[in-house]
This record gives structure tokens, C-alpha cells and sequence, in this order.
């Protein structure tokens, strides 16, 4: 009889929404909580607290932000940011699939406050998307978070769907409406 008891809650488990499909958690970008890696005329780079330690690297240059993710990144990393001025919002989300039985981060979604290229003042705000796939992380989608209602939705579906983008030759996605820059 216990055999089947047992084969009975491994069903449940596999079947339980919790066990199963996306999820998201949240760090802090506060750079006060990073090490500075280098810094000079030109900009900065920080190693900054990740999800459960999974390596983050901030860095600084023409007014612009950029974050790198994973093991073995350098200051020789690519510089993925948007065309006009930028800072960055104080959450980073990360995106967890349990597709190999664990909560593992596929992806990230960081909010951008862009400079108006007239004032200089903060005007736009896009949620970058980057997917996290060891040799191939980059940016795969952009989201006007202020030309879209429902913008945080549209990003995690995007994320949701991270892994198969080539950062060699596709493509960044701009989804929904896009007034941003």
C-alpha cells in the first residue's frame, strides 16, 4: 500500500503550481552594498550582491548603466545599455524557472530611468530584459513601462521565454508601445 501512497504525493508535487513554471525574486541595487572594481576619468564598475550569489557587475560610463551577470565576467564584458542617459531603479528582479527541479535565475528585469535628451532631465522609463544563459546573457527585450499599463507583465513574459535569443545576431525585442527615446 505504501507504494502507491508514495506514488500518489510525487504526482501531487509534480502537479502543485509551486513546484512547477516561473517565479520572481528581488535584490537591491544600492551601490553603497557593492565593491568598487575600478574606477577612474571614465566611469566605474562595482561587483554588487546578486540572487543567492549569483555575480552581478554594475558599471558606470558616459552617463549610461550597464549590469553583467554570471561566473567569470570581466571589464571586458560587453556594455549593454540604452542610447540616451540613464540611471538605474532600486529593484532588480530576477526571474526563476523550476524546469530542472530547483528555483534557478533565467533571467533579469531592471527598470531605467532615461534622460529627456533636451532637459537632461529623468523623462522615460524602460524595463530592460536580459536573459542569463552562460556565454550568451544579454539584453533580449525593452518595455516603455510608461507607454504600457500593464509594462512589469509584458517584461516577464518576455523573460519567461529566455534561453533560445542569440546575442550574436537577434535582435533586442521592443514590446508593446515604445515612446521611451
Amino acid at each position: 500500500m505504501k507504494p502507491i501512497v508514495y506514488a500518489a504525493l510525487a504526482v501531487l508535487a509534480l502537479a502543485s503550481p509551486a513546484q512547477a513554471g516561473f517565479n520572481s525574486a528581488y535584490t537591491d541595487i544600492n551601490l553603497d552594498d557593492c565593491l568598487v572594481l575600478d574606477a577612474d576619468d571614465f566611469g566605474v564598475s562595482w561587483a554588487c550582491p546578486g540572487y543567492k550569489g549569483y555575480p552581478l557587475m554594475i558599471r558606470e560610463g558616459d552617463l549610461r548603466f550597464s549590469l553583467n551577470y554570471g561566473f567569470g565576467i570581466d571589464q571586458r564584458a560587453p556594455f549593454y545599455t540604452m542610447p540616451p542617459f540613464n540611471t538605474l531603479g532600486a529593484k532588480l528582479e530576477w526571474r526563476l524557472s523550476n524546469d530542472l527541479g530547483r528555483w534557478m535565475p533565467i533571467a533579469t528585469i531592471v527598470r531605467y530611468y532615461t534622460a529627456d535628451p533636451e532637459t537632461g532631465e529623468d523623462s522615460g522609463q524602460v524595463l530592460m530584459v536580459t536573459q542569463l544563459v552562460e556565454g550568451n546573457s544579454c539584453p533580449i527585450a525593452y518595455v516603455d513601462a510608461r507607454a504600457n499599463k500593464n509594462a512589469n507583465e509584458l517584461a516577464r513574459q518576455a523573460a519567461d521565454k529566455a534561453g533560445s535569443f542569440d546575442c550574436a545576431s537577434d535582435e533586442v525585442a521592443i514590446i508593446g508601445s515604445f515612446k521611451a527615446w
